[in-house]
């Protein structure tokens, strides 16, 4: 039997009815013919009471207890899945991570998948089972413990199970219909697109669209695995949601596919720094042992011998970094007048697998920018995205006006 990999965010599940919506889903593809493997959230607020549990208990906590106490609310969905599928005559059963096993590295809070071994889960198919319910975001050490994949970390699950079990796709069911060209709640015109690339759905997520995470896109792009998104809420049909797929697959062949926004960051600019060979592994080099996720960074043309650096992180990082940065003046590794942190930026980005073929994208969007009044403190570039620094207060309207200036709310 062809496998199909179905994954529930924890809004999806947040209450029993909304478990039975789910699991009528499920039905509905059990009756197509499909074996299914349904990788379950947990209930919709649930890990986050358990994590103030846990900060409750032990602020200091031992991680690996972390993982245990964490990793209970997808247990909980995945026995309540079951059991729902079973009243309506569905054989399936439960499993957690270590059942299967999905086997992890041993960085608890932050393990990532090494290997999930079919054969426990196909055994149980050819005995009759048609619904393996995993308990998503949890795997198990090599030492025998439990550990969890990071916040999100259900999605890498669903992706990592259909590439194990070569699924004919891996649709993901979370509280939005699909992807959309910008976020909806600031642009009205925003369009739901029917396809879109693995590279530009990383960049997106990467950016700051919340839809899915980060190293679920980057497993599916590894291992060819068809996603879509789907909206649990919506009537099921074969149209529905946002299949991101091999950029040959989508149809559209505009320059900009979509305009991506992070709200929370900081731009950091060390002042009068020396100019010297080996000066910016002096300085990012304390950055990344202390966790700081720099992501644009500029040099300044040298004078005289100094130059200034800036670079942008998480507004929640700042600090981190600031101490990092202080750290490494005192013991003479750097040496700076003054470390300015403006935590008063957001950043915006256009992206689209059509700049690599079509040029003008910057121009259009400086353009856009400047006729608004809005100036631009850091621009970075890759091969399908521009991303710019502009003030937070901007925000909405930059959104508005580049969504509009790339003609994002017409389709090709």
């Amino acid at each position: 039997m062809p496998v199909l990999v179905m994954k529930f965010g924890g809004t999806s599940v947040a209450t029993l009815d909304r478990i039975k919506r789910a699991a009528k889903r499920v039905g509905l593809e059990v009756a197509k013919g499909y074996d299914v493997i349904v990788i379950v959230s947990a209930m919709s607020g649930k890990t986050n009471e358990l994590v103030g549990w846990v900060n409750e208990t032990s602020p200091l906590y031992d991680a690996r207890e972390y993982d245990a106490v964490v990793s209970s609310g997808e247990n909980v969905t995945a026995g309540l899945m079951a059991l729902t599928l079973q009243e309506m005559g569905v054989p399936a059963r439960s499993w957690q991570g270590w059942q299967v096993p999905v086997k992890t590295t041993d960085a608890h809070s932050a393990a990532r998948i090494e290997e999930i071994p079919p054969e426990n889960i196909t055994a149980k198919f050819a005995e009759g089972m048609k619904v393996a319910v995993v308990a998503g975001f949890q795997g198990v050490s090599p030492e025998g413990r439990i550990t969890t994949l990071g916040r999100g970390g259900s999605d890498t699950t669903a992706v990592a199970f259909a590439a194990a079990f070569d699924a004919e796709r891996c649709d993901i069911y979370t509280d939005v219909d699909g992807v959309y060209t910008t976020d909806p709640r600031i642009s009205p015109k925003a369009r739901k697109l029917d396809k879109i690339s693995f590279e530009e759905m990383l960049e997106l997520a990467s950016l700051g669209a919340k839809v899915l995470q980060t190293r679920s896109v980057e497993l599916a792009m590894r291992y060819k695995v068809k996603l879509r998104v789907l909206s649990s809420f919506e009537e099921p049909s074969d149209e529905a949601g946002t299949l991101v797929c091999d950029e040959e697959e989508t149809m559209e062949n505009r320059p900009v596919s979509g305009i991506a926004y992070s709200r929370d960051e900081a731009k950091m600019t060390l002042i009068s720094v020396a100019d010297r060979p080996g000066i910016a592994a002096a300085i990012f080099g304390p950055l990344s042992d202390a966790g700081v996720n720099v992501d644009m960074i500029i040099q300044n043309i040298a004078d005289e011998g100094r130059t200034d650096m800036t670079f942008s992180c998480p507004t929640d990082q700042v600090m981190r970094a600031e101490k990092a940065l202080q750290e490494a003046k005192d013991s003479g590794e750097i040496n700076y007048s003054e470390l300015v942190a403006d935590t008063e930026v957001c950043k915006i980005s256009a992206v689209g697998i059509g700049m690599r073929s079509q040029s003008g994208v910057a121009s259009t969007m400086f353009k856009t920018l400047s006729d608004e009044g809005i100036n631009i403190k850091v621009i970075a570039t890759s091969e399908i995205k521009i991303s710019v620094l502009i003030d937070r207060k901007y925000l909405e309207l930059a959104v508005q006006s580049l969504h509009d200036a790339f003609e994002l709310d017409k389709a090709e």
